[in-house]
């Protein structure tokens, strides 16, 4: 999708084309939102107003407004605080974690920060050229995973050009992998049982994308992240500047900010705290647990990253995105301990999804090295790296008490690796 103009023309655009996508997309995060939460789209609409909306930033907020108009002018009914609402689907559980906090309303169980992701950035003595190679695969439930196969290239009138994978209506990327026209490459993972948010502070989404579009440093990439930080979707950043060959880790939580950077070595993510201080004042995190997913995906990262040193590029970083292998085993067993997530098939569930079994996992993946991030380009696979396609029907007949997903669950396809480029 390439949208370019001033930010009410890039959402009127956006909102036009994708009219259908967009209305589809609510009606998933609908179901979603009132099952995890037991709170109805009202609630949201209304906090997106309320609490969100007088820190959105102008621009955003055309461009948001010019989404509605767009999908109301294909006949689609909703209006600006869908949009926000839907922006912020990400962030949702920090919030309402905290609204019911201060509310004196009891948490439910399925409110929690999520498992997103697994990826890495790599560079110097780590890399087959010497440059930076980034790769990400993005976690999510099967509903929204499945509708996440789109990518937009951005051409806004101030800023720099963005190519981000994404979702109908968000202005920004939601699982978070962008390139921009100045050599910058910004991806992340969630830090796993994060809790605390901020309600006067700056929406997560709106940062991220002020970041795609604005950074041409890692410095300032950390700068905006930073400023007017609301621990919504709080996350390990992986940042890369093509440019100088330099790469970083930069640890968002709301009370601990971690930035780490080398021109020669790699960071990896997987929902694993880092910083032993955040993980002790900001998470529940059982850092001892092997069994659990963001531990077992750390270590198979990091054998990966010791076993391939000075081999990596874009083609080796796809098999790892496909990997099956089980750290705590040694067998490759495809499931939620495995780069390539398969918690469908999961033996004891993780946060976020629904224990023992869920219907989530792995749902796309993205790879990069400088030589294509330098033309504004990836490659990219719709559904599992692994190839393995998921069949809903066949799902919900093996878990009927999921029946709750049968509206909107649709099958997921497994395709091949595709170059996507800016053109």
């Amino acid at each position: 999708m390439h949208l370019e103009g001033t930010p009410g023309e890039i959402g009127y655009q956006h909102g036009v084309l994708l009219a259908p996508e967009i209305a589809d997309l609510k009606k998933v995060f609908v179901l979603e939102l009132s099952h995890d939460t037991g709170k109805d789209w009202n609630f949201f609409r209304n906090a997106a107003r309320d609490v969100l909306w007088p820190h959105v930033d102008a621009e955003y907020r055309e461009e948001m407004q010019g989404i509605a108009d767009g999908a109301q002018a294909r006949g689609v009914k909703l209006d600006v605080w869908d949009v926000v609402a839907m922006n912020a689907d990400e962030e949702w559980s920090y919030f309402v974690e905290a609204y019911d906090r201060a509310h004196a309303i009891p948490v439910p169980a399925t409110v929690v920060a999520p498992d997103h992701c697994s990826a890495f950035v790599a560079t110097g003595k780590y890399t087959k050229d010497g440059r930076i190679v980034v790769a990400h695969n993005n976690w999510t439930n099967y509903l929204d995973g499945a509708r996440w196969t789109m990518v937009f290239d951005i051409v806004p009138v101030k800023g720099y050009r963005i190519l981000m994978d994404g979702l109908p209506g968000l202005i920004h990327s939601g699982d978070d992998f962008s390139i921009n026209s100045m050599g910058m490459v910004i991806t992340e993972t969630t830090i796993t049982a994060f809790h605390g948010y901020d309600m006067a502070g700056v929406p997560e989404f709106v940062r991220a994308r002020k970041a795609m579009q604005y950074a041409n440093s890692i410095d300032e990439v950390a700068r905006i992240f930073k400023d007017g930080n609301n621990g919504g979707y709080a996350n390990d950043w992986l940042i890369a500047d093509t440019r100088k060959n330099e790469i970083a880790s930069l640890e968002l939580g709301l009370k601990n900010v971690t930035l780490e950077r080398t021109t020669d070595g790699y960071f990896v993510g997987s929902n694993f705290p880092i910083n032993e201080k955040l993980m002790a004042e900001e998470t529940t995190f059982p850092a001892k647990d092997m069994g659990v997913s963001a531990n077992a995906r750390h270590r198979r990262w990091e054998q990966l990253m010791a076993q391939n040193k000075g081999k990596i590029d874009a083609q080796l970083a796809q098999a790892f995105l496909a990997d099956h292998v089980d750290s705590l085993t040694g067998k490759t067993d495809p499931s939620e301990r495995t780069l390539c997530g398969h918690v469908e098939k999961s033996s004891r569930g993780m946060g976020g999804w629904q224990a023992p079994y869920g219907t989530a996992g792995a749902v796309q993946n993205k790879a990069t090295d400088a030589a294509m991030a330098e033309r504004m380009s990836f490659t990219a696979a719709a559904g599992h790296a692994c190839g393995t396609d998921f069949i809903a029907a066949r799902h919900l007949d093996e878990h009927p008490d999921l029946s709750w997903e049968k509206p909107e669950l649709r099958d997921m396809k497994a395709y091949p690796w595709t170059v996507i480029k800016a053109e």
